[in-house]
């Protein structure tokens, strides 16, 4: 059985707590490794290392650090197939989908290249008499990034660029669900010039996030998974006093409206909607349709969803893969069975067929549940499979409200011709990140990543110029330089002027 370990001082370090995790293959069903998961004091050997290594690595010029940025870009350019085939192996996303995973992180990187500008500060000359005054940013520490399972390349990318870009040095705990990608950067980072101890990688559990959220040296941590967890790190993080964001689940809405293609709004439904399983924080979930063109766009959905090809990830013609677990392709299964007693209509069923020739995989076809209302299970949680449900409304003003009043806000989209109604909606809908029939708004490396309401706890998004202001502070320097022509004894409170 396959071994994953941590990786600690620039060299993978095998774990001494005696604990493990069962890594499986999704489209299979079997078990391909064993996980370490971390002690208390394998973390603090983490962080022990990442602070000796901060003074010569925060040290280190801006030329330098966007060298070894620009250096980590070609390898893991080169390396993509690689990346993409560890993530299909344990995700079980579909190649394609697994591609597109390390091309968006991959942007955040060649973000993080041009770090000699982001640093720029501000220089105002002669502010008073003599005296000039300008601000710097400079790097927290020691940082963490406690990442989830459905993007385990991408979303550690979208972290340590811009962290160790800053200057900081960083200590990764991914999920135990999917580890390997992590190891694999790691190498990749330290062939990019990075030393050792800058980047550090613990695999585990609860004990590892929670040492983690304590530990008095870590001056920050990111993270991402569901809303619960997230308020809890939120919660915990800064109650050590730390700077935490924490992004959180999301219930994403499509608003389809009586003028819209809906062709291309059922195209964008089904692609949403099911790619990766479903297993993303900004897939549709639910699909907001006005009333008068509802039947028809339900219609055009279920034709669609019958010529989805469902199976492993690594055979190159399959378009959708398993679900992480098999505990969890039962909860999102559990949904379809309980949504019929609640009030909606199963108008396609993926729990139809058994698992598609695919043996003990956990695989679980698409759904859609048709009728579903606030108040319905189906509705109100965060289901994280590949289930959509359609929410009838009379008009656009019912749809807002219907989306303003979700406690969610990650991502939303709409799907119209008319440019009038669009600028409205994307001035009155309470959601962070906004598609105008673009369904899947996930904004591009610079700019940044982040919901609102429950979908995000804490001030600063995700990489993009804000990630930047997390992983620094500013700091304001007035100065003026000894002149014996104006030198003088003065105890009044300084005037600018």
């Amino acid at each position: 059985m396959n071994r994953i370990s941590h990786w600690i001082d620039g060299a993978v370090r095998e774990g001494n707590s005696g604990r493990t995790a069962p890594v499986f293959n999704p489209a299979t069903g079997e078990q391909s490794a064993d996980v370490d998961l971390a002690s208390d004091e394998e973390v603090d050997s983490a962080v022990a290392t990442a602070l000796t290594a901060l003074p010569e690595w925060r040290a280190t010029s801006l030329s330098r650090r966007a060298e070894v940025m620009f250096h980590m870009r070609e390898l893991v350019d080169a390396n993509r197939k690689e990346i993409a085939s560890l993530l299909t192996a344990e995700h079980g996303k579909v190649m394609s989908d697994a591609l597109g995973e390390v091309a968006r992180g991959l942007e955040n990187i060649e973000f993080a290249c041009g770090v000699p500008h982001l640093l720029k500060g501000g220089y105002s000359e002669q502010a008073a008499t003599g005296v000039d005054v300008y601000s710097i940013r400079q790097p927290l520490g020691v940082v963490a990034g406690i990442t989830p399972f459905n993007f385990p390349a991408m979303v550690p990318m979208w972290m340590f660029a811009n962290a160790l870009a800053c200057g900081n040095t960083f200590v990764l705990k991914p999920s135990e669900k999917d580890p390997s990608a992590s190891l694999l950067m790691a190498e990749l980072l330290a062939k990019a010039g990075l030393p050792a101890g800058c980047f550090n990688v613990v695999q585990g559990d609860k004990v590892a996030v929670d040492r983690i959220l304590d530990h008095p040296d870590i001056a920050a941590v990111s993270f991402v998974g569901s809303t619960p967890i997230a308020k809890y790190v939120y919660e915990r993080g800064t109650t050590a006093g730390k700077r935490v964001q924490a992004l959180g689940g999301a219930k994403n809405h499509m608003l389809v409206l009586p003028d819209a293609d809906l062709d291309m709004a059922a195209d964008a439904a089904v692609s949403a909607g099911y790619g990766s399983a479903g297993e993303r924080c900004m897939a549709v979930s639910v699909l907001v349709a006005v009333e008068s063109i509802a039947d028809e766009l339900v219609g055009k959905i279920s034709d669609r969803i019958a010529t989805i090809k469902v199976g492993p990830g690594s055979e190159p013609d399959n378009e959708m893969g398993p679900l992480i677990t098999g505990e969890h392709r039962d909860r999102v299964a559990g949904y379809v069975e309980r949504a019929s007693g609640a009030g909606a209509e199963v108008v396609v069923d993926g729990r139809d067929g058994g698992d598609g020739g695919n043996g003990d995989g956990f695989f679980l076809n698409p759904s859609l549940l048709d009728k579903v209302a606030p108040g319905m299970e189906a509705y109100d949680d965060e289901i994280f499979g590949p289930v959509l449900s359609v929410v009838r409304v009379e008009s656009y003003d019912d749809g807002l409200e219907l989306i303003n009043a979700n406690p969610y806000g990650n991502g939303v989209a709409l799907f119209t011709r008319d440019g009038g109604v669009a600028r409205e909606f994307q001035f009155d809908v309470n959601v962070g990140m906004v598609g105008i029939n673009v369904p899947i708004p996930v904004p591009v490396s610079y700019y940044s990543f982040g919901g609102w309401k429950a979908s995000l706890f804490g001030d600063n998004h995700m990489y993009g110029p804000e990630g930047i202001n997390f992983y620094t502070r500013a700091k304001v320097v007035t100065s003026r330089w000894p002149d014996p022509r104006t030198s003088a004894v003065d105890l009044g409170f300084p005037e600018t002027r």
